[in-house]
């Protein structure tokens, strides 16, 4: 793959973070309990197919980062008010729940092993 195509992919990557990340946000809160199945299921979906699409880490990396933004920047609110987290027990487990799936999509094998069945040793 060449490095402008990696580039792309790194930066739709961080996008398609930013827009699960906010989608994510606003689903988990509307409707409890399975908005935030939902929203866990989006953020492991992107996860995994940003490790499957790139064939490392770096894929879990950047989308990650991008979820992340969106993340903190929702959290913070604005000066008159107006938050997306409230402080709740789901808000709460949005946020870690998504970062325990990034580190767990970090983990994986980015290429499945292939088991060749049972050989004898070499003498």
């Amino acid at each position: 793959m060449s490095t402008a195509v990696k580039v792309a992919l790194h930066a739709l990557l961080v996008v398609l973070g930013v827009l699960v990340g906010l989608a994510g946000a606003l689903v988990q809160g509307a409707w409890l309990p399975g908005g935030l199945l939902l929203a866990l299921l989006a953020t492991a979906a992107l996860f995994y197919g940003g490790l499957r699409a790139v064939g490392g880490q770096a894929g879990v990396m950047t989308s990650g980062l991008g979820w992340l933004a969106a993340v903190v920047a929702v959290g913070f609110g604005r000066g008159e008010g107006d938050k997306v987290f409230w402080g709740g027990i789901a808000d709460l487990a949005y946020v870690l729940g998504g970062m325990l799936l990034a580190v767990m999509c970090a983990t994986l094998s980015a290429v499945p092993q292939r088991h060749h069945g049972a050989r004898t040793l070499d003498r």
